[in-house]
């Protein structure tokens, strides 16, 4: 099927009854996809043979659905967005998402996964960015069955909101593994980065071909300053690694400038920049501020800075969550989501998000 032969006009605000479902007067827009890793997954991984899982306990003890395969102890970023943006719910994971639910949106995203195909496959079975695209793809072809026609559908998805975070493995699973890939030998940090948000760039092409218009881009965080980082490479066990942080802001400046370039290029749509390498850099600044007393070790995890593995299952965790920053080896803590997903959706500062925050980009 062309989606991109479509004919898109995004001044127009049809509404056709029985398109919105039937959520309560505040939300925002009709649908939310999710592209992304296991930050953000939410059960794609479940059936999957990978290492890469996270449906047992302590995983989800917080959560209202106990573990899910949410790789936290309860929210992900990306719940609380869908909070904020007034979903009644949770947007459901590809692996699960049926009939009329997909008018809602869907989380793609799967631990372990990278924009490279090659990244995270040490671990098994994972959905890379392109896999997550294709899945996209299937899913509009069903919402054109669902809705009549094309032209329906287009005009519904130009209002929805699209959130990608791709990357981290890249870097985790991959470059930093010189072991299993060859990428750090062939590619400096500067290379690599480009090369990374070049194939990004691709798939975003594909997204907007096939109707999305409001796509917010998460850069990646400091992975140098996670409990596996910490206890791998710093000596002290508290002093971030310059050398990843500093790989993973290349990226973050490719992913910054590939927005400039976007809303250039298509005039018809709107990308922003989440800032989550800047918005965590402000919580390690002054964690008391936020409520944090722990941001060097993981609440649940095995060996130096509970940073060797993640959680392993039954295993019990930290009682003060709320107070640690990470969750496990990798992955940050419900609190710390929380302040991630607010600031993506209401920019607390100008840095972290640009040009606009989501909740902006909803009312454009």
């Amino acid at each position: 099927m062309a989606f991109g032969k479509f004919i898109m006009n995004i001044g127009v605000v049809a509404m056709v009854l029985g398109l919105w479902i039937r959520v309560g007067f505040a939300q925002q827009v009709p649908c939310y996809f999710i592209f992304g890793d296991s930050l953000v997954d939410n059960g794609n991984n479940n059936q999957l043979n990978s290492l890469a899982k996270a449906n047992y306990l302590p995983y989800g003890i917080d959560f209202a659905g106990g573990p899910t395969g949410r790789f936290s102890n309860g929210k992900t970023t990306v719940d609380v967005v869908a909070e904020l943006l007034g979903f009644n719910g949770y947007i459901r994971p590809y692996a699960r998402a049926r009939g009329r639910d997909i008018l809602s949106g869907v989380n793609y995203a799967s631990a372990a996964a990278g924009i490279r195909e090659e990244t995270g496959q040490q671990l098994g079975g994972r959905i890379s960015f392109r896999g997550q695209v294709q899945n996209y793809q299937r899913t509009v072809s069903q919402m054109v069955n669902l809705l009549g026609d094309e032209n329906t559908t287009a005009n519904y998805l130009s209002k929805c909101i699209y959130s990608i975070g791709m990357g981290s493995n890249d870097y985790l699973n991959n470059y930093f593994m010189p072991l299993i890939y060859s990428s750090s030998r062939q590619f400096t940090p500067q290379q690599y980065a480009d090369v990374l948000v070049q194939a990004y760039a691709q798939q975003l092409r594909i997204l907007y071909k096939y109707g999305a218009r409001k796509m917010a881009l998460f850069g990646v965080g400091q992975i140098g300053c996670s409990p596996n980082a910490l206890a791998q490479n710093s000596p002290d066990g508290r002093t971030c690694v310059a050398r990843i942080n500093s790989a993973n802001q290349l990226f973050n400046n490719g992913l910054r400038s590939l927005v400039d370039q976007l809303n250039n290029q298509v005039p018809d749509a709107r990308f922003i920049y989440i800032n989550v390498y800047g918005i965590f850099q402000d919580i390690l600044s002054n964690p008391s501020s936020y409520g944090f007393r722990v941001t060097n070790a993981g609440c649940c995890g095995v060996g130096r800075n509970n940073g060797q593995v993640t959680c392993l299952p039954l295993q019990t965790p930290c009682r003060t969550r709320g107070a640690f920053l990470f969750w496990d080896a990798f992955h940050p803590t419900e609190a710390a989501n929380t302040i991630i997903g607010r600031r993506a959706y209401n920019a607390q500062s100008a840095s972290d998000a640009y040009p606009v925050d989501i909740n902006r980009l909803a009312q454009i």
